[in-house]
């Protein structure tokens, strides 16, 4: 079976609970994301406009795949706000499969807002040529 038709998105359904240094942060959202297939590994792209890449985590175990992100705005002290539309945000994306990959070799990139994780495929998995004799 392919990885995207198993690939179920979860959100946390308990309520985040607030404190003085998350007051403002809202709801966690789920990212936008996208998911391709090559033969040698899964991409997964997942847009988290503001995040820095130390606000980024990811863990890959027991067929579940864990994105976290949070982006804070930090204001600059000679500044007097006179209107905001952009809060902090934290962002989370479970991403469920029952497919054989190497979470070893999971790798992730943050570019301009964007991150990019790839999944290789364990072994047992990736087509095989076979040789006729």
């Amino acid at each position: 079976m392919s990885f995207i038709n198993n690939l179920l998105p979860t959100l946390r359904r308990e309520p985040v609970a607030r404190n003085e240094s998350n007051r403002s942060s809202g709801p966690v959202q789920k990212p936008v994301y996208r998911v391709h297939e090559a033969a040698e590994a899964y991409t997964l792209t997942v847009q988290l406009p503001g995040v820095a890449k130390g606000g980024v985590e990811i863990t890959a175990d027991d067929g579940e795949i864990r994105i976290t992100g949070r982006r804070d705005w930090k204001r600059p002290e000679a500044w007097t706000t006179l209107h905001r539309e952009s809060v902090d945000a934290t962002y989370e994306l479970v991403l469920t499969h029952d497919n054989a990959i190497d979470a070893d070799k999971v790798a992730a990139e943050l570019r301009d807002g964007v991150l990019t994780v790839t999944v290789p495929k364990a072994e047992a998995i990736k087509p095989r040529r076979i040789t006729v004799a």
